[in-house]
C-alpha cells in the first residue's frame, strides 16, 4: 500500500506553530519503523507542486515543472482516445478583481451544476475553436481542451493558484498569447451570459474566466492507467481545503482524523505484509518512506526513531 498525503505541512508560521503542539500518535509509530527512500526537494514557486510531483511518478508520467500531462491522462480515460495529441486541462472560475490585482477563487465554491457548466462551455466553444483547440466536458468544474498550442506549454497547477494573485502564474510563452486573450475575450463574453444572470439571482459569484493546467502529451508508450507498477498510491484530500483557506485548527482536526484512517491502515499493512510506502508532501519538496529490513540494533538506535513529528513535517 502507498499513502500519499498532500498538504501534510505548510510554509507559513501559523502552520509551523500548530505543528510544534499536533498529537499523531499512528504517524509517530510509523515513522519509527519506515526508512527514508527518496527526496523531492523544491521551492514554494514551482508550477507543480511536490503532491503532483509525487503522483506522477507513480503513474509513470513525466515530471517537468508545469508539464505534467493531467488532462492527457485523464482523456485516456474517456472514449477519447489521446494518442500523442497535445491535452490541457481548462478549469471554469471566477477570478475576484480587487484593487491590487486579480484573485482565483476556489472553483468548488462556484457550486457550479452540470448543466450551468455545459450551456458556458458550448458558449465558449467557438472562440477556442477559432484557435485549434477543442473543448469538451469531463466535469463541472473541468473541462478537457484538445491543441497543439498545449504541447511543450507550461502551465501552474490549480493548487498553487487558488486564494493567490494570478500576475505570478500566468504562463509567459510566446504559444500562451492566443489563451490570454481567451481569457480577457471570455470575461467579456461571459458577463452577460444567462447563467450568470441566474447565478447572480441566486446569490452565487459568476464564472467570468477560466484557468488552463495539467498540460502535455502522454509519453510513448503510455504507462499503465493504473500507474506504476499497477498500484495507484491512495491520495486522501483530507487536509487540502483546510491548508488551503489557511485554517490550521481545521487543518489539525483533518490530520487527526487521517491519523486515525488511512495512518492506521498503513500501519495495519505493514504488520500483515511487512510492505508499506508513506510520501508527505509539502508546499516545497515531498519525503517519500518505505519498510525496509532492519535489524533490532538499528530499529533501536535509528536516530530518526527518536525524532519528533514535526522534525519529519517541517522538511516538507
Amino acid at each position: 500500500m502507498h499513502l500519499l498525503i498532500p498538504y501534510a505541512s505548510c510554509s507559513s508560521e501559523p502552520c509551523r506553530q500548530t505543528l510544534a503542539n499536533l498529537a499523531l500518535p499512528r504517524l509517530q509509530r510509523l515513522l519509527q519503523r519506515l526508512s527514508l527512500t527518496a527526496t523531492d526537494a523544491g521551492d514554494d514557486y514551482t508550477l507543480s507542486p511536490p503532491h503532483e510531483r509525487a503522483l506522477a511518478r507513480a503513474c509513470g508520467l513525466p515530471v517537468e515543472d508545469g508539464k505534467i500531462p493531467w488532462a492527457a491522462w485523464q482523456a485516456a480515460s474517456t472514449p477519447a482516445n489521446p494518442g500523442h495529441q497535445a491535452w490541457a486541462l481548462i478549469t471554469p472560475c471566477h477570478w475576484q478583481v480587487g484593487a491590487d490585482h486579480v484573485t482565483l477563487g476556489d472553483p468548488n465554491a462556484l457550486q457550479l451544476q452540470e448543466q450551468e457548466s455545459l450551456a458556458l462551455l458550448d458558449a465558449m466553444r467557438p472562440f477556442f475553436e477559432e484557435d485549434g483547440m477543442a473543448l469538451s466536458y469531463a466535469a463541472a468544474t473541468r473541462w478537457l481542451a484538445r491543441g497543439e498550442l498545449f504541447r511543450n506549454l507550461a502551465t501552474a497547477s490549480l493548487d498553487r493558484v487558488l486564494g493567490r494573485p494570478i500576475d505570478a502564474w500566468m504562463p509567459e510563452a510566446p504559444q500562451a498569447r492566443p489563451l490570454r486573450r481567451l481569457q480577457n475575450e471570455m470575461q467579456m463574453l461571459l458577463y452577460t451570459h444567462p447563467v450568470n444572470d441566474a447565478r447572480a439571482q441566486r446569490g452565487l459569484p459568476p464564472v467570468n474566466s477560466f484557468w488552463v493546467s495539467g498540460t502535455g502529451a502522454l509519453p510513448s508508450p503510455p504507462p499503465s492507467p493504473s500507474g506504476r507498477g499497477g498500484n495507484s498510491p491512495v491520495v486522501p484530500d483530507t487536509l487540502r481545503e483546510a491548508a488551503l483557506r489557511g485554517n490550521w485548527p481545521a487543518w489539525a482536526q483533518s490530520w487527526q482524523q487521517l491519523d486515525a484512517t488511512e495512518i492506521e491502515r498503513l500501519l495495519a499493512a505493514l504488520d500483515e505484509q511487512g510492505a508499506a510506502t508513506l510520501t508527505l508532501c509539502g508546499e516545497r519538496s515531498a519525503c517519500t518512506y518505505e519498510a525496509r529490513p532492519q535489524s533490532l540494533w538499528r530499529r533501536i538506535s535509528n536516530p530518526l526513531g527518536r525524532k519528533p513529528l514535526s522534525f519529519f513535517l517541517e522538511q516538507l
